[in-house]
Order: structure tokens, then C-alpha cells, then sequence
């Protein structure tokens, strides 16, 4: 994978909420922040998602505390920042292009909620053409309630949600094996 660009999406405060229930993956903003220094040092394209939910009530509403990105995710100045009101990072948002006119075909995705924003936005830059490595490590989601009334911890989508992506749609790496294979 050459010069791949890095995509951080929607870590924001607001999935810290336990609005969201049960989580898995605890350590996915220490993973995420590790491979976001590792791309500052080696001066690789960085790109943040910010979800901007048009639901008032939502925590990720612009006018809300939870919009805000973490702390340890800040982007600094220089770092594109695409928002968008829908779960893919390519709707409405301009990331296509931007990737496009950089000549950006290889990306590593991260971020919030796997089975949500994370995987609609992998399984686009897939069917778009580009070559794309999700880190199963730097993402995370919570538990599910199915149409049936099944309940699905959050380990089991996050799980299920990757066994669907690898493969078809992207490579799935870990955050240590992301990183020995770009030694």
C-alpha cells in the first residue's frame, strides 16, 4: 500500500454518551490515536469525518457538546475535515473528489460505529475502486437489538459486521499488523 491516506471517522464525545448502551472495544481511540501519530511522523495524508446528525435530539448534533471530536483525535491545522449528515463519508461531502485530485487510492479506516458509518463508508470506497484496509482494533460499536426482539452484544456486531467487509470490500488488519506491514 503506497502513501495511503488515513480516514478517521466520527470519534466524537458523543459515543462516549451512554445513550448508545454497551460498547466493545474499549482500547479503539488508543489504537486510533497510535496510528494517527504514526501517519503525523511519517507526514502521510490524514483525513477527518465529523457526523453532524440533523436530529436535534441526537448527541452528535452540531449543537451539541458530543459533536466535538475527542481529544486525543483533534486535527490539526492542514488536516481536511469533511462533515457529513449520513452514514457514509462519501455522501455530500466531497471525500470522493478530494481523494480523487490528491491521487489517494489506498485508505486505512478507523472510527465510530463499525457497523454503521464505518462500514457503509468502507464497503463505498470499495465499490468506488480504491483500495481500502479497516483496522479491526481502532473501530468499535454497541449492542443491537434485531427486528426480532434478538438481543446482539456489541462484540458480536463489530465481529459479524467485519467478517462481512474482509474480503469483499477491504482487507481487515490489526493495529500491530497494519503497522509491521508498512515497516
Amino acid at each position: 500500500m503506497k502513501n495511503p491516506a488515513l480516514i478517521l471517522i466520527d470519534v466524537q464525545k458523543g459515543f462516549d454518551l451512554p445513550f448508545w448502551g454497551s460498547r466493545n472495544n474499549p482500547e479503539a481511540e488508543t489504537n486510533i490515536a497510535k496510528l494517527l501519530s504514526v501517519w503525523r511522523s511519517r507526514d502521510l495524508p490524514i483525513i477527518h469525518v465529523k457526523h453532524c446528525s440533523v436530529s436535534p435530539k441526537s448527541p452528535l448534533h452540531p449543537d451539541q457538546p458530543g459533536n466535538a471530536f475527542k481529544e486525543e483525535v483533534q486535527p490539526l491545522p492542514g488536516e481536511p475535515l469533511f462533515t457529513k449528515t449520513v452514514n457514509s463519508a462519501f455522501i455530500g461531502t466531497g471525500l470522493e473528489d478530494y481523494l480523487r485530485e490528491n491521487k489517494l487510492n489506498s485508505l486505512v479506516i478507523v472510527g465510530l460505529t463499525t457497523d454503521h458509518c464505518v462500514s457503509t463508508s468502507t464497503r463505498m470506497a470499495g465499490n468506488l475502486g480504491f483500495e481500502v484496509i479497516l483496522v479491526s482494533d481502532a473501530t468499535a460499536t454497541f449492542e443491537r437489538e434485531g427486528h426480532n426482539g434478538t438481543k446482539y452484544s456489541a462484540a458480536e456486531m463489530h465481529d459479524i459486521n467485519l467478517a462481512s467487509l474482509n474480503g469483499e470490500f477491504c482487507e481487515v488488519l490489526s493495529t500491530s499488523k497494519l503497522l509491521a506491514s508498512m515497516e
